[in-house]
């Protein structure tokens, strides 16, 4: 039963995705469609400001959509070795992600559309994490090894999986990314009990 909930809730979600505001649609659309677009950083005020801010749903059917998908490839294919990026950081507050899939033959780079963490392990990792919107950061952070994902893809075809491992780290790190949580600030957000490592579906008994 919660699972057909959770179903629902997935699906009513996306169909009425919010449009794309005039403001989202400029950034997509702005220059050279097939080229990548700039990766937003801390150290710029009105971008760092996007970086924590909340991402919402996006219709995966818009074609505004698979713009985005394209660029932000091209955005993370042009860094020096990212593993991963997200809409935040291209500065669109919508829920996309690519992940390099190294749980993956060849380690291919997928994209995933509304991604939610329906399941996490309590059994965590301790592992080094950098960010491609925060220059010259990097520390320690635990993560929970194994996650089961659930998303579309620009067809709107809903899949649902189990990720362990490094691209397991990689998911939790983007997700993140579509709360509004940089791990500059993660480690004082858990101090403070703002971010705790528990499942993000979990109910109040």
């Amino acid at each position: 039963m919660k699972k057909i909930f959770l179903f629902l809730i997935l699906s009513v979600n996306w169909i009425f995705a919010q449009e794309l505001t005039p403001k989202e649609l400029s950034i997509i659309n702005q220059g050279d469609i097939n080229s990548a677009l700039p990766i937003y950083q801390i150290t710029e005020p009105d971008q760092h400001k996007t970086l924590l801010n909340l991402s919402t749903e996006i219709d995966p059917l818009d074609p505004h959509t698979a713009a985005l998908v394209k660029r932000m490839k091209l955005s993370l294919l042009s860094t020096d070795g990212g593993v991963g990026i997200a809409a935040p950081q291209v500065g669109i507050n919508r829920k996309v992600i690519w992940v390099q899939r190294f749980d993956k033959e060849n380690t291919p780079l997928e994209y995933f559309i509304n991604p939610v963490i329906v399941w996490r392990s309590e059994i965590q990792n301790l592992g080094p994490e950098g960010d491609l919107s925060i220059p010259d950061f990097r520390d320690q952070f635990y993560r929970s090894k194994v996650i089961q994902l659930e998303y579309v893809d620009l067809k709107g075809q809903k899949y649902s999986e189990i990720v362990e491992g490094f691209t397991a780290v990689i998911f939790q790190h983007e997700i993140d990314h579509l709360f509004g949580i940089l791990i500059s600030d993660k480690k004082e957000k858990e101090k403070n009990d703002a971010y705790q490592k528990v499942d993000a579906f979990q109910k109040d008994k």
